[in-house]
């Protein structure tokens, strides 16, 4: 059974490498709120929709004070190569190990067209400047999240 995190309870910490083979880690990411999201893989239809979206969204998210950073199994190349495609303004990070994916919870059984299947399970964490999660919200859609989450968060378009 995968341990779900939930908010007010710290981060888990790591370090990753981002698409352009630069390492960041949880302490990187301190003094500013973050929005850190799992999605499956990179330039998928449903992961391709969600990162647009938070494209599309960044300059609110930003002037709100948030920085947005993705994570998925993918490798630093294919990432780099996502972002480019599609014109994706904000960070990527590659753990293709699976392992910061399972601390935060977000590597389990799942339904895939009504076949359980191990995998990522999408999944978006706020954390505030302190890297405490303040929101964890799992099983997320990858249609409609980003204006859900900006609405949760009071973050206007």
């Amino acid at each position: 059974m995968t341990v779900r995190l939930e908010s007010g309870t710290s981060a888990p910490d790591f370090t990753l490498l981002d698409q352009d083979g630069a390492t960041l880690s949880l302490a990187d990411l301190r003094g500013q709120k973050t929005i850190l999201y799992f999605y499956p893989a990179a330039m998928t239809p449903g992961c391709t929709t969600q990162a647009c979206d938070f494209r599309d969204s960044i300059a609110s998210l930003q002037g709100a004070g948030y920085r947005v950073v993705g994570i998925s199994r993918d490798e630093p190349s294919k990432l780099k190569e996502f972002r480019d495609r599609d014109g994706l303004t904000f960070t990527l990070l590659s753990d293709p190990d699976h392992a910061v994916h399972s601390a935060y919870g977000v590597w389990g059984e799942k339904m895939n067209y009504g076949k359980v299947i191990e995998g990522v399970i999408r999944s978006t964490f706020v954390l505030d400047e302190d890297g405490t999660i303040t929101q964890a919200l799992y099983n997320v859609k990858a249609t409609g999240h980003v204006a859900r989450l900006r609405r949760m968060l009071g973050v206007d378009a």
